[in-house]
C-alpha cells in the first residue's frame, strides 16, 4: 500500500457529463453556465475535484470524444469566457478540476485530419493510411464493423477504432506527439488540475498492424491495446507536461491487468491511477450482446485482486457516462433502491482507493426503459444492435431490448433529475435524450427533503472518510470469499500512534442474511450504517436486506 499522502488520494471525484447536467438556456442542451449554476450541489456534496467530460469544439458523433479542435469550447455549451468563469468558480470553492483529454483519436473534422487527407504540410503522416479498396487487417471497431474507413477522395482506407469519425492518431511520428504536448501544456497554464485521458493505453499500434483474433469480441485488441510503446509514451508526456504541475491524472485503460497497470501507476509510472474495465466484464458475455449471469463471489475476487496486487493507487468506479446505473446493474432498483444505493455507496467509500461519483449517482438513479432503437444516442448500442440485424443474428430489436436496457451507455446519459417538474429541472426546452420516468419520485430536490435519502447518506460517507486514514491508506483483507451474499472486508492501518481497524460488511441479498466472520466478535462502535438501529454483535452477523455496516475493531 502507497501510504505517501498526496491531495488527490484523498479526494472525492464528481464527474460532470455536461450535455446532460443542467441546461441554462432552453437548448435541451446541458452547458457550462448550467453546472455553473449547480456547482453549490456538488460543493455540498463534499467532492474535491470535479472530472468534466469534453466540451471542446465536437461535431457530436460521439458526444464530444470527436474532437474538431482541442482549443475551442463547443458552441452548444458556451464560450470560452464560459470555462474560465466555471474554473473560476470552481477554485473559488477550494475544488479542482480535471479536464478530459482524448488524444488517441480525433475528428475526422479536425485540421489535422482535413490537412492530412488533402497530404498537406506532410499531415499525412498524422493518421494510419493504407492502400487498397479492402481493409488492411480484420480489426474491428469498438463500436461494432470494420475498423477501416475508405476514404473516396484519397483513395486509401483510414483507422479508426471507434466511429468513423474518429481517426487514429499515428503515434509514432513524434510530430503527432508534440503537438498533442503543446495543447496539453495550454491548459495547463490555463490552471486545469490534471487530466482523465480517454483510452490513453491503445495510442501505440504494433508495426505492420498485424490481423487479431477474431474470436475476440474486438478484434484486434490483444495487439492495440497496452502497444509496444505505450509505456514509452506515457513517460514521455508525464515528462513533457503534467509533471512539471501539481495535478492528478487518472488514464482509461482497457484491456489492462493489474501486472501491466502496475506499469502505469506504480510510484515510477507516468500516472496516477487508472480506470481498468475488469469489474465492469463481471456480467458481460463473450460478446457485447451476449449477457452473462453474474454473482457477488466473483465481482469480490476481481475488487479484491486490484485491491491487493496493484503497485501503484486504485481508482474507484461503479459507473461513469458509459456504464449503465448502478443500482439497476448490481443491486435492486425497486423495492430496496434507497438501501441499494447505500449499500454500493458504502463500498465505493471503504475500498482502497480515489472515490468518483457519476453525477445521478447520489441521489439512486436508475437506468432507463428504452422501448426502440430509435430512443437511443449511444453508437455504441445502435452500432450492436444493428451489426447483429445485418449479420441475421436478430430480426429486431424486440429481441435483444432487455439487453441494451442493462448494458446501454445512454442509461448514463439521461438529464440529471434535480426536481419533479416536467423535464426533471434540466430544461425549460426539449431534452436531447429523454429524461427517466421515474424522476417525480427519484430527483435532488426529493432528497434533500428527506433526511434519510441516497443524498445525505452520500454527505455522511464523505465526512467518514475524511476523518479516518483507515478508510484512504488502510491495508484491504477480504473476509469470508465464497459468501454468496456477504461482501465483508477489514481495513487497517498502523502508524506511530497505533493501529486502527475498521471491519465492513456488506449483505448484496434482498432477504436477511447470517453469517459467522472473523474480528465479528471485536466489533465496537458502527462508524457508519444505512439502517437506523444496528443490533449488537456477538461474532454473529443477521443484516437485513442490503444492509450495510462499518465498525470500529476493538
Amino acid at each position: 500500500m502507497d501510504r505517501e499522502r498526496t491531495w488527490w488520494k484523498e479526494a472525492v471525484v464528481y464527474q460532470i457529463y455536461p450535455k446532460s447536467f443542467n441546461d441554462s438556456d432552453g437548448d435541451g442542451v446541458g452547458d457550462l453556465q448550467g453546472v455553473i449554476d449547480r456547482l453549490d450541489h456538488v460543493e455540498s456534496l463534499g467532492a474535491d475535484v470535479i472530472w468534466l467530460n469534453p466540451v471542446y469544439e465536437s461535431p457530436q458523433a460521439d458526444n464530444g470524444y470527436d474532437i474538431s479542435d482541442y482549443r475551442a469550447i463547443h458552441e452548444a455549451y458556451g464560450t470560452m469566457d464560459d470555462w474560465e468563469e466555471l474554473l473560476a468558480e470552481v477554485h473559488d470553492r477550494d475544488m479542482r478540476l480535471v479536464m478530459d483529454l482524448v488524444v488517441n483519436h480525433t475528428s475526422t473534422d479536425h485540421e489535422w485530419f482535413r490537412k492530412s487527407r488533402e497530404d498537406e504540410d506532410d499531415y499525412r503522416g498524422y493518421y494510419y493510411w493504407r492502400d487498397g479498396e479492402g481493409p488492411p487487417n480484420n480489426w474491428k471497431s469498438g463500436f461494432g464493423g470494420s475498423a477501416w474507413e475508405h476514404d473516396e477522395e484519397v483513395g486509401e482506407q483510414y483507422l479508426h477504432l471507434f466511429d468513423r469519425t474518429q481517426a487514429d492518431l499515428d503515434w509514432d511520428n513524434a510530430e503527432v506527439r508534440e503537438d498533442v504536448y503543446e495543447m496539453m501544456n495550454w491548459w495547463l497554464e490555463k490552471g486545469i488540475d490534471g487530466f482523465r485521458m480517454d483510452v490513453i493505453n491503445l495510442v501505440s499500434k504494433p508495426e505492420g498492424l498485424p490481423d487479431g483474433d477474431p474470436e475476440q469480441d474486438w478484434t484486434g485488441i490483444e495487439h492495440f491495446a497496452n502497444g509496444p510503446n505505450a509505456q514509452a509514451y506515457l513517460e514521455e508526456m508525464a515528462e513533457r507536461t503534467y509533471e512539471n504541475y501539481d495535478t492528478m491524472t487518472v488514464g482509461e485503460c482497457v484491456d489492462v491487468d493489474v501486472e501491466t497497470a502496475s506499469d502505469y501507476v506504480s510510484a515510477e509510472g507516468p500516472m496516477d491511477m487508472l480506470f481498468h474495465f475488469e469489474h465492469m466484464f463481471v456480467d458481460v458475455g463473450d460478446r457485447w450482446l451476449s449477457p452473462a449471469e453474474w454473482d457477488l463471489p466473483d465481482l469480490k475476487a476481481v475488487m479484491s485482486h486490484w485491491q491487493t496486487e496493484l503497485d501503484g493507487w486504485n481508482s474507484l468506479y461503479l459507473t461513469n457516462h458509459d456504464q449503465p446505473r448502478i443500482v439497476s446493474r448490481f443491486a435492486d432498483d425497486g423495492e430496496y433502491r434507497r438501501q441499494s444505493g447505500k449499500l454500493l455507496a458504502t463500498l465505493l467509500f471503504t475500498l482502497s482507493g480515489t472515490p468518483y461519483v457519476y453525477q445521478g449517482q447520489e441521489i439512486g438513479m436508475t437506468n432507463y426503459p428504452w422501448s426502440s432503437l430509435d430512443e437511443l444516442d449511444d453508437l455504441q448500442s445502435i452500432g450492436k444492435v444493428e451489426e447483429a440485424m445485418e449479420a441475421g443474428e436478430i430480426d429486431a430489436f424486440e429481441e435483444v431490448q432487455d439487453i441494451v436496457r442493462a448494458r446501454s451507455r445512454d442509461n448514463a446519459r439521461t438529464p440529471m433529475q434535480w426536481d419533479e417538474s416536467e423535464h426533471a429541472g434540466f430544461t425549460d426546452g426539449e431534452p436531447w435524450l429523454a429524461v427517466n420516468p421515474d424522476h417525480d419520485e427519484i430527483n435532488v430536490a426529493a432528497a434533500e427533503r428527506d433526511e434519510d435519502s441516497i443524498l445525505q447518506y452520500y454527505r455522511t460517507l464523505v465526512d467518514v472518510r475524511d476523518e479516518n486514514d483507515v478508510l484512504v491508506y488502510g491495508d484491504y483483507q477480504l473476509l469470508i470469499p465464497d459468501h454468496e451474499e456477504l461482501w465483508a472486508y477489514r481495513r487497517t492501518l498502523t502508524t506511530d500512534e497505533g493501529t486502527d481497524e475498521v471491519l465492513v460488511v456488506l449483505n448484496f441479498d434482498d432477504t436477511e442474511t447470517v453469517a459467522t466472520l472473523d474480528h465479528a466478535e471485536r466489533a465496537g462502535e458502527v462508524v457508519v450504517a444505512n439502517y437506523d438501529e444496528v443490533p449488537t454483535t456477538d461474532g454473529v452477523l443477521t443484516l437485513r436486506p442490503y444492509e450495510a455496516r462499518v465498525y470500529e475493531l476493538e
